[in-house]
């Protein structure tokens, strides 16, 4: 089995990052853990810090405020280059995105079917839990947007809980992505999707998360909508964003 880096980014989580952590060790993987922490308040840095005291698997990389979701996936992903692992994986850290999926994304990487698999909602047998209608509609509508203006195949455009071959996401354009937040996930799949990176789709049940609340904005919502925009207009015109600094750590 390949090797694997876990990214976990963090922000108040300190109820679910222990027993997350916990989980996903007991699935015996060769991963490794990688909590990238924008200095919670509810101190879950200094769970994390004891967490990599008793278990040499897991890596936390400390921030020093909360600086955005799609800069938190750059500061883990310069980790797992620096690792050299085989495969990335990403998931948020509520037990929304449940490590038993975790073999099933790593396998289709494996098994050669795709170069980044994606647990989704939106494929037979996936679905979600305890949303109400309105929240449903909303992600379906976003998802159906945001692959229509872009032309993505993926049927789950927003999902953070994917496996990525490393060498070929070390290859992607990381440079060219403008975005933050939760539009960062649909700007790179758009980017991965250009370069010709195969994506493949797992089904999951996604759970509302266990404890804490949600961190999805009306903010989000609309930087996620402008994103879209964007996209589209350069995919119309054909011109692409100049290469920015190089990924923060």
């Amino acid at each position: 089995m390949q090797t694997i880096a876990i990214i976990l980014p963090t922000y108040n989580e300190r109820e679910n990052l222990e027993p997350l952590v916990l989980d996903i060790l007991g699935l015996g993987l060769p991963a490794r853990i990688v909590v990238v922490d924008d200095n919670s308040p509810d101190g879950t840095g200094q769970v994390a810090d004891a967490l990599a005291r008793q278990h040499p698997e897991v890596l936390v990389v400390h921030r020093p405020a909360k600086m955005g979701l799609g800069r938190a996936y750059l500061a883990g992903f310069a980790t797992a280059f620096d690792l050299g692992v085989d495969l990335v994986l990403t998931m948020d850290a509520d037990f929304s995105h449940h490590p038993r999926y975790i073999p099933d994304l790593v396998r289709l990487v494996e098994g050669g079917t795709c170069d980044l698999a994606i647990g989704s909602r939106y494929v037979p047998g996936g679905g979600t839990r305890n949303w109400g209608v309105g929240r449903q509609v909303l992600s379906r509508g976003a998802n159906l947007f945001a692959r229509t203006m872009l032309g993505l195949r993926a049927h789950d455009c927003t999902a953070g809980f994917r496996c990525y071959r490393r060498e070929l996401l070390e290859a992607a354009p990381l440079d060219r992505i403008l975005s933050d937040g939760y539009s960062f996930l649909i700007e790179l799949l758009y980017r991965w999707q250009q370069m010709g990176g195969r994506v493949g789709e797992t089904p999951i049940l996604f759970e509302d998360r266990r404890a804490g609340r949600s961190k999805i904005s009306k903010a989000e919502i609309g930087k996620a909508l402008l994103t879209v925009l964007r996209l589209a207009a350069e995919r119309a015109t054909g011109r692409a964003p100049r290469a920015q600094a190089a990924a923060p750590r």
